[in-house]
């Protein structure tokens, strides 16, 4: 019986679907497996890095009570019982938790005037490549403050250059270090320029720019209209 082009469309039809559903089935077959591995395995590492950072909230959580617990106890006066939280917290992970701590250790040890500890732990914060820039110029200049009496005031010079700009952070107190340095040499020009530099700084703390213009003013450098400047 020949068939009618309805007829003839409909059949054609239907071997289309047939062909596409064995070639589902082979595709299926050839890949099936891997496609849900795949899924599995994306699943598992989204998993992962839930987990990962539901397990970094609660290191951080729990390093937050041992600083607080440790500082405490500092201001109870109970040196001994922070040294062990401190002295875990100064193996973190967590930069910030780390950096904290060896401040804190640093600081206990110019309590104790082991100026050689305390320069020591500094320089360890300074030489640190995974801490952030901010934290390792500050070690720099407590670390150089320091060994201030001990070095030569060219190693001064030299270590602070990057720090003892107008434009960080830090420039005061290292600029300050920096002009005594001078000051040692004999570089009194160069010494009343950084403090004159350091009374007219818009970083720089109220108390350092005010004994900046008293050292600018005793080197004959009258640094007082720059601060009222700042002032207004």
């Amino acid at each position: 019986m020949a068939l009618t082009p309805q007829n003839n469309e409909a059949f054609l039809r239907e071997v289309d679907e047939e062909l596409r559903k064995e070639q589902a089935t082979a595709l299926w077959r050839r890949w099936g497996r891997i496609i849900v591995a795949a899924v599995v395995l994306g699943l598992a590492i989204f998993a992962g890095v839930l987990f990962w950072q539901h397990q970094q909230r609660e290191a951080a959580g729990r390093e937050g009570e041992q600083l607080q617990a440790a500082y405490d106890d500092l201001a109870a006066q109970r040196t001994e019982k922070a040294a062990a939280p401190l002295a875990t917290l100064a193996q973190s992970d967590s930069d910030g938790y780390r950096a904290i701590a060896l401040f804190t250790q640093a600081d206990l040890l110019l309590q104790k005037n082991d100026l050689k500890g305390a320069a020591a732990k500094f320089a360890a914060i300074a030489a640190d490549a995974s801490l952030a820039q901010p934290f390792r110029d500050l070690a720099l200049v407590r670390q150089t403050n320091a060994e201030f009496d001990t070095i030569k005031p060219e190693a001064v010079i030299e270590r602070l250059r990057a720090v003892a700009v107008p434009d960080n952070a830090y420039f005061g107190s290292a600029g300050e270090l920096v002009a005594m340095a001078y000051l040692k040499q004999g570089k009194r020009d160069l010494a009343a320029k950084l403090f004159g530099q350091i009374a007219s700084g818009d970083r720089v703390p109220p108390t350092l720019r005010q004994r900046a213009v008293q050292m600018a003013g005793v080197l004959g450098v009258d640094a007082v209209p720059a601060m009222q400047e700042k002032a207004k």
